[in-house]
């Protein structure tokens, strides 16, 4: 690039360019000629802003440049990196122009030596994307109390031990079962696939981690399987994965319900403690306490209220014996007054008969013949009124409660007197009082 005038290869006019000016082109002549390129080197100074962009450093053996990677691209990259990492990253070499610092635009990063199964893993992570495996409304809830666990890994990994010692320290209550597998080579993909799918065939756990430890990315090839990523999708059991490391990912932890940074995190995961579940076991207890209390007393005020509405047998019984004893009262009146009646008339015609001197013989005969009528209707109405009498009493007999004790009942009594009318209101231990026909006794409630 020529900057001013020439000539004959002489410059005539050179150009006086600001720092500003020369920073742009700069950049432009970077920019330009340097569109995409692959750097490797290893990472320092590794700096994950809060915006979610990553600042570092890429340094080999004899120099180093400032790397940015922005926000976009970090998440695509499916690991977090760390100092004294080899990577390398598809750039573009750029000039920050207010500060005049060379530095790479970083648009792609894989690890160092990985770029045929970087690519692979990115190609397959791109795809399921697309398909919507790692939506999340695809997502099954996890429960969060497990009737059972079970565990997808190998009986010999670092892994498994780690997850059965969270496990009996949070909720040794819970059982596990373990569905081994490979975690490595070749047969691990298929090993995983019959695990996941015996375990769902079973039925016998409601929540499954699947888990290994740390390692490199082809240790860890197996979990970026794209059958195993499938089956995983469509499990009717939740999943949560734990492989690796915290910076670790892989397709399975894409496709889980749920990714733990480490398998240790899978397992305080998937359940409570045992504190905990009694805390919610306390609360529960408690709010079912306070909820039945109001419904006693609810509907022990209805009852109170509908009793108040109500005449007891006692008090009807009571009414009646009153309204027999006016009946008596009346009746006897009445007798009385019929009588005195009578006594009245037959004065009345003695002493007619004695001013008017009529045949004594006839007269005589005469009154006696009223006196036997008056007799014979004073007795009658006695008879009828006495049958009465003697129904009502009847009746009354049969609503006492002797008579119903006589035929084989008899009436509870708590200790305040009381009448018992429910089991519910009686606890064991408790002394009641019983009356039967002939007395009573005392008993005590026992379960």
């Amino acid at each position: 690039m020529t900057i001013g005038s020439q000539v004959n290869g002489r410059d005539l006019t050179p150009e006086i360019m600001t720092v500003s000016r020369l920073n742009k082109v700069v950049r432009e002549i970077l920019e330009t000629d340097f569109d995409n390129v692959w750097v490797s080197g290893e990472i320092s100074n590794f700096t994950p802003a809060a915006s979610g962009h990553w600042y570092f450093t890429l340094k080999d053996n004899l120099a180093s440049v400032r790397a940015v990677m922005f926000r976009t691209r970090a998440i695509a990259t499916g690991f977090m990196p760390r100092a004294g990492d080899a990577v390398e990253v598809r750039c573009r070499p750029t000039l920050y122009e207010a500060k005049g610092e060379f530095q790479l635009q970083v648009e792609q990063m894989r690890k160092a030596g990985q770029g045929g199964l970087f690519e692979a893993f990115l190609a397959l992570k791109d795809r399921l994307q697309k398909e919507g495996l790692f939506d999340p409304e695809n997502k099954r809830p996890l429960l969060g109390r497990p009737r059972a666990i079970g565990i997808i890994t190998s009986l010999s990994a670092a892994a498994l031990q780690d997850v059965l010692t969270a496990l009996k320290r949070r909720a040794p209550h819970i059982p596990l079962i373990i569905y081994p597998a490979l975690v490595q080579g070749s047969d691990a993909p298929l090993q995983l696939r019959q695990a996941l799918a015996a375990a769902c065939e079973r039925s016998e756990v409601d929540t499954l981690l699947i888990v290994r430890g740390g390692g490199s990315i082809e240790d860890l090839w197996a979990f970026n399987d794209e059958a195993l990523a499938r089956d995983i999708a469509s499990s009717v059991i939740p999943v949560v994965t734990g492989v690796g490391h915290e910076t670790d990912f892989t397709i399975a932890d894409f496709v889980a319900d749920l990714r733990a940074p480490t398998p240790t995190a899978a397992a305080e995961l998937v359940c409570e403690t045992r504190d905990e579940l009694l805390t919610r076991v306390g609360e529960a207890s408690r709010a079912i306490s306070r909820t039945h209390q109001r419904l006693t007393e609810r509907y022990w005020q209805r009852l109170d209220r509908a009793g108040a509405t109500l005449v007891s047998p006692a008090q009807r019984l009571q009414l009646q014996s009153e309204r027999i004893k006016s009946l008596m009262q009346r009746l006897i009146s009445a007798v009385q007054k019929n009588q005195y009646s009578v006594r009245v008339r037959v004065d009345t015609a003695r002493r007619a008969l004695i001013y008017a001197r009529p045949s004594v013989s006839a007269k005589t005969l005469q009154v006696e013949r009223a006196l036997e009528t008056l007799k014979s209707a004073s007795q009658q109405q006695l008879t009828t009124r006495r049958a009465r009498l003697e129904a009502a009493h009847a009746q009354i007999r049969a609503l006492s409660p002797d008579h119903t004790l006589a035929r084989g009942y008899a009436i509870v009594f708590d200790q305040s007197g009381g009448v018992v009318r429910s089991t519910t209101s009686i606890s064991s231990g408790q002394q009641l009082s019983v009356l039967v026909g002939d007395g009573g006794f005392e008993v005590k409630v026992s379960t």
